[in-house]
């Protein structure tokens, strides 16, 4: 055999061997970051949830707000700070592109 494709044929196998112990290592490395991301799937599953059911936000809000006044309108102007900081923040970033 050609002793040029016989040492070609052994770096080939030789790199598809590293390339294999990479992506185990990579597949061990990504455990922590699927979890993060199963996280993350469950909050936007529940921002959708509420996005579609706007009703019970409504009577939720209603309750507080019933049941606790001062409590509620602290945690409007509360929320309503959070919610100006991450329009702030999204403008810039968006105008940054």
């Amino acid at each position: 055999m050609n002793p040029k494709i016989l040492e070609l044929a052994t770096r080939h196998g030789a790199l598809k061997a590293r390339i294999d112990e990479q992506r185990r290592t990579l597949a061990q490395h990504s455990v922590p970051l699927e979890a993060a991301l199963a996280r993350g799937d469950t909050v936007l599953k529940g921002v959708d949830w509420l996005k579609h059911h706007p009703a019970a936000v409504g009577v939720a809000v209603f309750i507080a707000v019933v049941a606790r006044p001062r409590r509620a309108w602290r945690w409007a102007r509360r929320g309503l700070f959070l919610w100006r900081g991450w329009q702030a923040i999204r403008s810039s970033l968006i105008g940054a592109r």
